[in-house]
């Protein structure tokens, strides 16, 4: 199995762990009477699972984000920094511009 599916697997089962330990979390406290609402009901079930699935992906795709993030590319040995050669600096000069003064416009006289 290529190492980027092993990464992308193992990342989102620790997401989809993340994402029920934090409705369990949800459902301990009792964050807006959530506890209630789904022991209550007849849906309860179905609803703890989409609230588990919805907030797997996000943290799934949060954990694999992070994952790829601190991938170190080694391949980055080689000396950097430039050649020392003397940069050209182009510095702006002032250009004198003539301008003619337009006539005012003479008020017409009635």
């Amino acid at each position: 199995m290529p190492k980027l599916i092993k990464l992308y697997i193992v990342n989102v089962a620790i997401g989809f762990a993340l994402a029920g330990l934090f409705v369990a979390m949800l459902l301990w406290f009792n964050i807006a009477n959530l506890w209630h609402l789904v022991s209550t009901s007849d849906k309860g079930i179905l609803a703890v699972m989409i609230l588990w699935v919805s907030n797997g992906i996000i943290f799934a795709g949060v954990q694999f984000g992070i994952a790829v993030m601190r991938i170190k590319d080694d391949d980055d040995d080689e000396p950097r920094g430039g050649t020392r050669a003397p940069s050209l600096v182009h510095l702006a000069e002032p250009v004198p511009v003539r301008v003619t003064p337009k006539r005012q416009p003479q008020a017409r006289r009635p």
